[in-house]
């Protein structure tokens, strides 16, 4: 997990040397990654960092039509001078306690993204219905490989970047971040969203689907919800300056945040 000491100044700013790529939900949507890792990538070029960080806030799978080729994409990505850390959304926490025996699960997981998860591996989620939990359970075992498990069970809670905390869903008002709960970091929702503490940091999250990127004194939401608007975005950190690149444009003007 990386742990960039924080800087603060007049405003935030990120870890000191580097530079930070924050990719929102994914979902499913292998077409939106590969074109805003290429994004990335020309952004890079035209504007060279020595040491970059791109961070995956969660929810790489569901709801979209290809979980499997995002996973497979992702841990395979290499690139020169470019470091990953991915984070843990709700949607992988879910898969993993299904992969570990809690197979009542399945019937709710497939109404909320995972029949599609489960197409992209090759099943017919529709076989699953008239099968008990064991025996679907069983299914969803032998489809996913288990170098995509290994994967999933690599990803952080949450990264600490300069000013910045990057995860999933939010996290507790008033409480440290060593003290957060997992199920606050990929769950929380209304006690973060509608809370306007200045918790020392600016949190940068995904999980809340909203029309544009979300940017508050003490927060900045990233889910574009990729998967039904075909808009997925990154917010770019350096030093005090942010900018947005999505699957929409080329770029967007540096922001102050």
């Amino acid at each position: 997990m990386f742990n960039f000491a924080p800087r603060r100044q007049s405003g935030p700013a990120g870890a000191r040397g580097w530079r930070a790529y924050a990719v929102g939900d994914i979902h499913g949507r292998l077409d939106l990654l590969d074109e805003l890792i290429d994004k990335i990538h020309e952004d890079l070029e035209r504007r060279p960092a020595r040491k970059v960080l791109l961070v995956f806030v969660g929810d790489l799978i569901d709801r979209g039509p290809n979980s499997a080729q995002v996973i497979e994409r992702l841990r395979t990505y290499d690139h020169p001078g470019v470091e990953t850390v991915l984070l843990l959304g709700n949607h992988e926490e879910v898969l993993l306690r299904i992969l570990r025996g809690e197979a009542d699960l399945i019937t709710k997981w497939r109404t909320f993204g995972g029949s599609e998860c489960l197409q992209s591996y090759g099943v017919d989620p529709n076989k699953l219905a008239g099968m008990t939990d064991e025996e679907a359970l069983a299914v969803v075992r032998k489809a996913i490989p288990k170098k995509h498990v290994e994967f999933l069970e690599t990803f952080d809670d949450s990264c600490r970047f300069g000013d910045y905390l990057f995860v999933h869903a939010g996290i507790r008002p008033g409480v440290e971040v060593d003290q957060q709960r997992q199920s606050d970091l990929r769950w929380i929702r209304e006690a973060f969203l509608f809370d306007e503490t200045d918790h020392g940091f600016v949190v940068v999250h995904g999980h809340t689907i909203r029309p544009e990127v979300e940017v508050r004194p003490n927060r900045i939401g990233i889910d574009t919800g990729a998967y039904r608007s075909g808009v997925l975005t990154a917010l770019a950190i350096e030093r005090s300056e942010t900018w947005f690149l999505d699957t929409r444009t080329a770029s967007k003007e540096a922001v102050s945040c």
